[in-house]
């Protein structure tokens, strides 16, 4: 399994175990290889298994436990260690990283944790013998708009069923306009979770859970839409963002991030965990008098201007459109992607409720939105398989019959 971290664990602790345990087996890029009892024995299971990680719980003798880091960076360099321990004194700590282990960990044992010091594991981790290669990352790319009705979500759609196409690929998109979002309708879907159902159980938010909320598409894109009912209460807060796309992460090659036109606050903390962020504008003055604005409050914000493409949609709307070059002087960047005008098939796609793939996969609107999902490919080696099916769409066009 090429893109599949797999670990070894030690804890004498039954209870503790178990837990670890229900946690690990949630989580579909890791593979629980081995599970030991007892500190004694845990350099022989390695030894046997070769694990790419081991996590090594030090409650049950602290002292024992150190001596296994030490031992087992010795024996089995390749191995990875990670430590865990309810203690958060300095001296354990340093103990522990001075024996060789990579990452510290505090117990109970949180899951965007864990998952964080895997991520940082696996970028200083070289690929396998034999598999040839590093293993999957995934590129979290939002989708804004520099105003209403510039096309983020025909965009953000239809890029990530464009990405969904790459063998390896998995992709989720998720509906970030929390009042107004129709990411459902233009996939045909009426789901049966939304991002409330997320954020109604944030504090027991898990895998299994989490893939009950997705619903996938016929052209293997996943979505999670925004709530179905409008009310004044916030679904899901910045930080219970945070922890789901962390979630995600580990998961999914790709995530699409579909944002409101307000900037609220969840919307900036979308922007902060993505790799990319792609400023839609067209060539009219509003928008790109919006779009130089928000350049402005982007490159205020640390980390997120460097973030930030600029990609013109409907390029030759009008016959009196602002041209390229002066945008580009009005903007003072370069345009990372231009899409072309073809409003009567992307509504028909939308009318449809299906992505520009099977509407017309030959028209140049649908070429172009390809050749932007090429940009973003991840520096990884296939992925073995992709999330199962978590459930059957159901049509939200049902009424309109074979024939729509």
């Amino acid at each position: 399994m090429k893109n599949v971290t797999r670990l070894a664990l030690v804890d004498p602790n039954d209870n503790t175990r178990s837990m670890l345990k229900t946690l690990l087996l949630g989580i579909e890029s890791v593979w629980l290889e081995a599970e030991c009892s007892r500190y004694e024995f845990f350099v022989d299971v390695v030894l046997q298994s070769q694990p790419d990680v081991a996590l090594i719980s030090l409650d049950s003798h602290p002292q024992k436990g150190l001596e296994l880091v030490a031992r087992l960076n010795q024996e089995l360099p390749a191995c990875k260690i990670l430590v865990l321990s309810s203690s958060q004194e300095g001296t354990l700590i340093l103990q522990a990283i001075r024996s060789g282990a990579r990452e510290f960990l505090s117990a109970p044992l949180q899951l965007e944790d864990f998952l964080g010091a895997l991520d940082r594991v696996r970028q200083t981790t070289p690929g396998r013998s034999g598999e040839g290669g590093a293993t999957r990352s995934c590129q979290v790319i939002t989708i804004a708009g520099a105003s209403g009705g510039v096309g983020c979500t025909s965009l953000a759609i239809n890029l990530g069923c464009c990405l969904a196409q790459g063998p390896g690929r998995s992709v989720a998109i998720i509906d970030l306009d929390l009042a107004l979002g129709d990411a459902d309708v233009w996939l045909d879907i009426i789901p049966d979770y939304t991002i409330q159902d997320v954020a109604d159980n944030i504090s027991r938010l898990d895998y299994s859970l989490l893939k009950r909320s997705l619903t996938k598409h016929e052209c293997g894109a996943f979505l999670l839409p925004r709530p179905v009912e409008m009310d004044l209460r916030t679904p899901i807060t910045p930080d219970e963002l945070r922890r789901v796309i962390a979630l995600m992460k580990a998961t999914f090659t790709h995530l699409v991030l579909d944002v409101s036109k307000s900037y609220t606050a969840l919307d900036i903390a979308a922007m902060e965990v993505s790799d990319q962020v792609l400023l839609v504008t067209q060539l009219d003055l509003p928008c790109l008098r919006n779009a130089v604005r928000l350049l402005q409050f982007f490159d205020h914000r640390d980390g997120l201007a460097e973030k930030v493409k600029v990609v013109i949609n409907r390029q030759g709307l009008e016959d009196n459109q602002i041209s390229v070059s002066k945008a580009l002087e009005t903007l003072g960047r370069e345009v990372f992607a231009t899409i072309p005008n073809d409003y009567a098939t992307m509504v028909e796609a939308r009318n449809n409720g299906v992505p520009l793939l099977t509407q017309s996969p030959r028209a140049k609107l649908t070429r172009a939105i390809q050749q932007l999902a090429s940009q973003f490919d991840v520096k990884s080696e296939e992925a073995d398989e992709k999330p199962d099916d978590r459930k059957t769409k159901r049509s939200l066009f049902s009424f309109l019959g074979s024939g729509k």
